[in-house]
């Protein structure tokens, strides 16, 4: 299979995306990034010329279009069994990456904002944060309710995920995802009940 220069310009976006969520805003280095993505690094210069800023925010765009896509599928046709979708992809997630890594757009937004690729990625994972509650609004309303309501259960949950994603990282342990999965699960219930 011959492979195309989208797939190596997907795979340093991919590449980029998780050595973030893995090593933080400020350990990742374009050098460090086309080593990870098994790419050379003239690669990086050549579809990237903005360098580390342009890959940083181009990263945050795909992880917010891939969350974005995932919440909009799993919560087309019950927001409760979305809700257990969503949370089941956050479990497996960091038992496969043993607890070593969390959300890219937490990772950057956490970070001092040292330099203009720090400005530019919190500017991107500002607006890709506000995109998912908006995404998550949108499919909640789709399922009876109002605005406010929607926005409000949207800002709880990914808020109340993301804690636990650092939570969990911290105790190297899933109780902090059952926890909230447990208390935004009877909620959910309690807003969407079955007819």
């Amino acid at each position: 299979m011959v492979k195309t220069a989208n797939d190596t310009r997907q795979r340093l976006v991919a590449a980029t995306a998780d050595m973030i969520r893995r090593r933080g805003l400020n350990a990742t280095s374009v050098r460090e990034l086309a080593k990870f993505a098994n790419t050379p690094l003239g690669s990086t210069y050549h579809y990237f010329p903005g360098g580390k800023t342009q890959m940083v925010q181009e990263a945050i765009e795909w992880t917010q279009q891939s969350i974005s896509g995932f919440l909009q599928k799993v919560f087309a046709e019950d927001p409760v069994q979305g809700l257990d979708d969503f949370l089941a992809r956050w479990r497996v997630r960091l038992l496969q990456d043993e607890f070593n890594a969390g959300c890219p757009l937490l990772a950057v937004v956490m970070e001092e904002p040292a330099n203009d690729d720090a400005k530019a990625g919190i500017q991107a994972a500002s607006e890709a944060f506000r995109h998912w509650q908006a995404t998550l609004a949108a499919m909640l309303m789709r399922h009876g309710l109002v605005e406010q309501e929607a926005r409000s259960l949207a800002i709880l949950s990914i808020s109340a995920l993301e804690g636990s994603i650092i939570l969990c990282r911290a105790e190297k342990s899933l109780a902090p995802l059952d926890t909230v999965a447990l208390e935004l699960r009877a909620l959910f219930i309690q807003k969407f009940p079955k007819p």
